[in-house]
């Protein structure tokens, strides 16, 4: 395989006689990550419906929101992580048999918890927290070994996720139950989304925009920005210790209203004739889709909890995970940085699973069909991605157009 262009004075890349797969972190966590999104959610239809039986010692729901959470979206985190820091720091990214045994580890976790009522939930819980210590050990180490303190709040945002988990781990196996803890994997998500979307949405759309001559381009990363962030990351605590407080109806409301300003300056409007850009403007806008959602809610209002549980988890979550990863594959397989149909489709799709959850907690009589609308696109947006990008993923990086 061949070597990467460098970053300063240390490769990005070792060379390396193995296979492409475990070149990069990308490439074996975002292959895991669109097959566990399809294969998880027929598994737990399937469980629903009665023609399996997990045998896991979680409730149906409790499995669901763990996999999605620490399952999917934790294996999206890794490979973009593994990605973006020995960008961040210069160093060699994870390679070869440390990759191989991180991915086993993210695979343990999974048969672990499907499994635990045969090998017993402390032991599930042990196998499967092991994932995200490790990868918070190994981004940490790099961080720091890279003196990069300018993405420690990573390390941080990792560390909260995998107490997230343990926490997770906790409820499922006494009396405390794992709403909290689903709240708050869910908060850290969505405030990783407003950080790093909020630098690199912009940062993308200029960057395109100013190949194409004048107009309107995306307004700097400021102190407006940051006083967004703040008033975020306080909606997402608040929503995470009591989601139906007044406090957290004012934070969530004043939240949504600040990202919606914030994406109002980044000239999504002019990003129409290029599906890679503007996924990631209409991804970034179901979070405040959702915290004006979880608003009503706090505030007494006629919306469920789960309408805007949903639009923060298929809708901003799911949708922005494809968006990254569609695009980071792409930019890092040598391919031009242009979505073809096949991409727009799974942008398409992606987009109406989490408009159909969201309408099916909002129309009680229409659940069912619309529950079961958002499944089937769901499983289909993933299963274009794999078949689209999963022969990228495991092929050496090329320099042709996809």
């Amino acid at each position: 395989m061949t070597t990467a262009s460098t970053a300063g004075p240390v490769p990005r890349l070792r060379a390396t006689a193995g296979p492409a797969l475990l070149s990069y972190g990308f490439r074996p966590f975002f292959l895991l990550a669109g097959s566990w999104a399809a294969i998880a959610l027929l598994l737990w239809m399937a469980d629903l419906l009665g023609f399996v039986l997990l045998p896991t010692a979680f409730d149906p729901v409790s499995w669901h929101s763990h996999e999605m959470l620490f399952g999917f979206a934790a294996a999206a985190v890794a490979g973009f992580v593994l990605t973006a820091v020995p960008n961040w720091t210069g160093r060699l990214p994870l390679q070869g048999r440390p990759l191989l045994f991180l991915v086993g580890l993210w695979l343990a976790g999974r048969v672990a918890v499907t499994t635990s009522a045969i090998i017993g939930g402390w032991t599930a819980a042990v196998v499967d927290v092991a994932f995200l210590a490790v990868l918070l050990a190994a981004v940490a180490h790099e961080i720091v070994a890279g003196r990069n303190w300018r993405n420690l709040p990573i390390v941080a945002a990792l560390a909260v996720l995998c107490g997230a988990n343990v926490a997770f781990h906790i409820g499922a196996l006494t009396t405390h139950g794992t709403a909290a803890a689903a709240r708050l994997a869910i908060a850290v998500l969505i405030v990783l989304i407003c950080l790093i979307g909020g630098r690199i949405i912009p940062s993308f759309t200029r960057n395109w925009l100013a190949k194409r001559g004048q107009g309107r381009l995306p307004a700097s990363f400021n102190g407006f920005d940051k006083i967004a962030l703040a008033v975020t990351l306080t909606a997402m605590a608040c929503w995470t210790y009591e989601p139906q407080s007044s406090l957290t109806g004012v934070a969530a409301a004043a939240a949504a209203a600040c990202n919606l300003a914030r994406l109002a300056r980044w000239a999504g409007e002019r990003t129409t004739p290029e599906p890679l850009l503007w996924i990631l403007h209409v991804a970034f806008l179901w979070v405040p889709v959702g915290l004006a959602l979880l608003a009503i809610t706090a505030f007494g209002g006629a919306v469920p909890p789960s309408a805007g549980l949903h639009a923060l988890t298929g809708g901003a979550i799911a949708s922005m995970i494809l968006a990254v990863m569609t695009r980071a594959t792409l930019g890092h397989t040598g391919h031009d940085l242009h979505a073809g149909p096949s991409t727009t489709v799974i942008y398409l799709l992606v987009l109406v699973a989490g408009i159909s959850r969201v309408w099916a907690s909002l129309e009680p009589q229409l659940f069912t069909p619309l529950l079961i609308t958002s499944a089937l696109a769901w499983v289909a947006a993933f299963g274009v991605f794999l078949g689209v990008f999963g022969p990228v993923l495991v092929r050496p990086r090329v320099r042709q157009v996809l």
